[in-house]
């Protein structure tokens, strides 16, 4: 039987996707020497590109070497080499799919072991109880520093399409700056980027304008964006329903409908309001009002892993599927899903009580298979949440001394 999961998605900048499934984005925290993109990466991206997806998103890419979400983030500003990403690009188009770079800038969500800034629309730190000197206090930016960040995501953009790839995804999502900007939980500001929905969204419009400016039409833009933040007085879903149509005239091709911050990891199914945890497809009920209203076409990421759930995303009017742990554990699932398999092996469940390393560990665990799958290696799903998470921070301890070294020599 004929599947719209198989069908071809037309986007408006003339760009056409292969199929309705995509590689969503994970932070892969794999960058070699010099925050680049070095073999691993691209050994990783070569596997998921002979994996069936029509569109692969990379882990999110930094737009300022100051600020990197963990200290083995990839940097690509205006002085990065360019060779690294061009090569990145060319491994995640080699199956016939398309490439594109999630940009982001972390904001307020910096490790306080890191060096280099902790910038947040408002002084208004990381709330993770107990968990929260693990994070770095932040000032509240200054107009010049919103400036020069709205130009820093049109450089990025810019040098990216020069690499080679096919599209950027602008990351205002999960807590992270653009998401800050959003909130009005951590928005706290009085002039022209505070107060108002309409002033709380000035920081990314005035991004995507200067992104969309910075490239060909034929580049796409697209947004990830929360379809709530699960946090009571948060953003929420008609927030984000007024958003995506201001979005609309600026010449994006695609919203991601994603949720959650470190806060409240709904993004890891594990919302600090326990009334919205769901197995699959967290967000779908969410995403099914959005999509009535949406002047674009939306991507829902968050929780599927067979297609039967895929199936029942896009027929709620969701136009594209995205994965992230399902394609860690199973990197081949869209050719499965296409030849009538499912997955057969899932990640360990993470049962602790605590979130905050609940989530931690889950997002261990995904790096953990990311590794294996660029050594070349079978992923091995059955690892225990505790051993990925102590291997994790050893890596990370290593890498920030690296970090360290290359942000103090530049």
């Amino acid at each position: 039987m004929a599947s719209e999961l198989f069908s071809p998605l037309s986007l408006r900048s003339g760009q056409v996707l292969g199929n309705r499934i995509a590689k969503a984005a994970m932070e892969e925290n794999m960058a070699g020497d010099g925050q680049l993109p070095d073999g691993q990466l691209l050994s990783l991206y070569r596997r998921w590109a002979t994996g069936g997806a029509g569109l692969l998103i990379t882990g999110n890419v930094m737009v300022h070497a100051e600020a990197l979400t963990g200290p083995a983030g990839v940097v690509l500003d205006d002085a990065a080499p360019l060779e690294p990403f061009t090569e990145w690009a060319k491994a995640g188009k080699s199956g016939g799919g398309a490439m594109w770079m999630q940009i982001n800038h972390p904001g307020r969500q910096i490790q306080a072991d890191m060096p280099g800034v902790v910038w947040g629309p408002s002084a208004v730190g990381v709330d993770l109880g107990k968990h929260s000197s693990r994070f770095g206090r932040p000032v509240a930016m200054t107009p010049e520093q919103i400036e020069a960040t709205v130009t820093r995501y049109a450089v990025t953009a810019h040098r990216a399409e020069k690499a080679g790839f096919d599209g950027v995804e602008v990351h205002a999502a999960h807590g992270y700056l653009l998401s800050q900007f959003l909130s009005p939980l951590v928005n706290r500001r009085t002039d022209e980027w505070g107060g108002s929905l309409e002033n709380r969204a000035r920081m990314l419009l005035d991004v995507v304008r200067a992104v969309r400016a910075a490239v060909s039409p034929s580049f796409a833009v697209a947004v990830k964006l929360n379809s709530a933040d699960f946090q009571r007085g948060g953003f929420d879903a008609d927030d984000a329903r007024q958003v995506i149509a201001m979005l609309e005239p600026l010449g994006v091709d695609l919203v991601e409908l994603s949720g959650g911050s470190y806060e409240s990891p709904a993004m890891s199914g594990r919302p600090a309001d326990a009334r919205t945890q769901a197995r699959e497809a967290y967000f779908l009920d969410l995403a099914k009002d959005l999509v009535k209203a949406s002047p674009l076409p939306l991507m829902l990421t968050g929780g599927i892993t067979r297609r039967a759930t895929a199936e029942r995303v896009l027929a709620s009017g969701v136009a594209l599927v995205g994965m992230g742990t399902a394609l860690a554990v199973t990197p081949d699932l869209p050719d499965r899903w296409r030849h009538g398999r499912e997955a057969d092996r899932q990640l360990r469940p993470v049962t602790w009580s605590d979130k905050a390393l609940a989530s931690a560990a889950s997002m261990a665990q995904v790096r953990h298979q990311l590794r294996r799958i660029a050594r070349g290696s079978r992923p091995k799903p059955r690892t225990r949440p505790a051993v990925a998470l102590l291997a994790e921070q050893r890596l990370q301890r290593r890498a920030l001394r690296r970090y360290r070294a290359w942000l103090s020599a530049s």
